[in-house]
């Protein structure tokens, strides 16, 4: 059977520009500025953190993380945040694929942000930060969650929404279909199985895929 691992910020939940305010907040709170294309770049695709732009400044960076996560989860608690067609995309490929997340969000926070999504009742496993070293786009994430549900590659494919994690599941042997965003519109995706414009075209790509199979 396919199994679908899913990232979740920016594909199942439109929680990327809430990050990017809550750190925003942050750092300007320390005379720090952040763009929405420097949040592109650092956070999106090199999958850092830009909190790291206070460094040397003789800030503590460990008390910025911790009011930019309580700020997030603020925002995040504040409404629901599912992505427009989620709930019927995941709806429709439930129980002909197997399907999991793969997110190097916090487990608090992944909760948080599907405390009212009703998403949580198709998937069969959820990873979070806190189950591997190594964020993508390291591969790590999605090697884990291979071994941990004795997946084969051949088997899996993954819908991901940023160049880091595009670049996670195809060092993790992966392939990897992109589903554009207004965070993502402009990077290069050059090493997707297929760009999609929606997550709504997610089964359609999916489904050919197992029929090939």
């Amino acid at each position: 059977m396919v199994t679908i691992l899913w990232d979740n910020d920016g594909v199942l939940v439109d929680t990327e520009g809430l990050y990017f305010r809550a750190t925003q907040e942050v750092l300007r709170t320390v005379g720090v500025p952040l763009t929405a294309d420097q949040f592109k770049e650092i956070s999106l695709r090199r999958g850092e953190s830009c909190l790291g732009l206070a460094a040397g400044r003789g800030i503590e960076i460990e008390q910025l993380r911790a009011e930019r996560d309580r700020r997030y989860a603020e925002l995040l608690g504040s409404q629901a945040w599912a992505i427009d067609g989620a709930d019927e995309v995941l709806r429709t490929l439930h129980g002909q694929v197997r399907m999991g997340v793969v997110t190097s969000a916090r487990r608090v926070h992944f909760e948080t942000a599907h405390a009212k999504t009703g998403l949580l009742r198709y998937l069969d496993f959820v990873l979070t930060r806190e189950d591997y070293h190594h964020t993508k786009p390291h591969p790590e994430p999605y090697l884990t969650a291979m071994a941990r549900h004795d997946l084969r590659p051949e088997d899996c494919i993954v819908v991901e929404d940023s160049v880091r994690g595009l670049v996670a599941a195809t060092a993790a042997g992966l392939p990897c279909l992109i589903v554009l965003s207004d965070w993502s519109r402009d990077a290069d995706f050059s090493g997707a199985a297929k760009v999609l414009a929606s997550i709504g075209d997610v089964p359609g790509a999916v489904l050919k895929r197992r029929s090939a199979c």
